[in-house]
């Protein structure tokens, strides 16, 4: 006759590790730059849901302008706030010193990592492909309306 035998209990070494199957949310870490330092939580977090809501459907010639009107809104923000932000690398720094940019690819060297993580909050992307398989970019297109925002051609 067999006898039955207890089935060995697994110990902590014994058990096979589990991978992990959620990772924790991404938290901001403290090297991220975002406008959010400059313009306060309540006006990004309007920003944030403005392009939650409106990116998904929006066109690019009618959001670009609206982007680039944020960047300066937050330009107006750093100047009031000169005084306090003393950072060479500092989102209020990098926004005045794209007043004296005159290409978008400066402005996007100096502001483009704050404008990805404005995307990246609002869970929205900013680069598109249209009809012909071509890409675009509407932070692409709202450097370029930030730089010429002043211009009036008709003049």
């Amino acid at each position: 006759m067999k006898t039955k035998t207890s089935p060995k209990r697994k110990t902590a070494s014994t058990q096979p590790k589990r991978k992990e199957q959620r990772k924790a949310p991404a938290i901001k870490k403290a090297s991220q730059r975002s406008l959010q330092d400059v313009v306060g939580s309540a006006v990004y977090q309007t920003w944030v849901q403005m392009l939650h809501a409106l990116v998904p459907e929006g066109r690019t010639h009618r959001l670009a302008p609206l982007v680039a009107a944020m960047l300066h809104y937050a330009l107006v923000a750093a100047e009031d706030r000169r005084d306090e932000d003393t950072s060479d690398n500092s989102v209020g720094q990098s926004l005045m010193d794209s007043t004296e940019a005159f290409e978008t690819e400066t402005v996007k060297k100096l502001l483009h990592d704050v404008v990805t993580q404005l995307f990246e909050d609002a869970r929205v992307a900013f680069n598109r492909t249209n009809a012909r398989g071509e890409p675009y970019s509407i932070a692409d297109e709202a450097y370029s309306e930030y730089v010429h925002w002043s211009d009036m051609p008709w003049e």
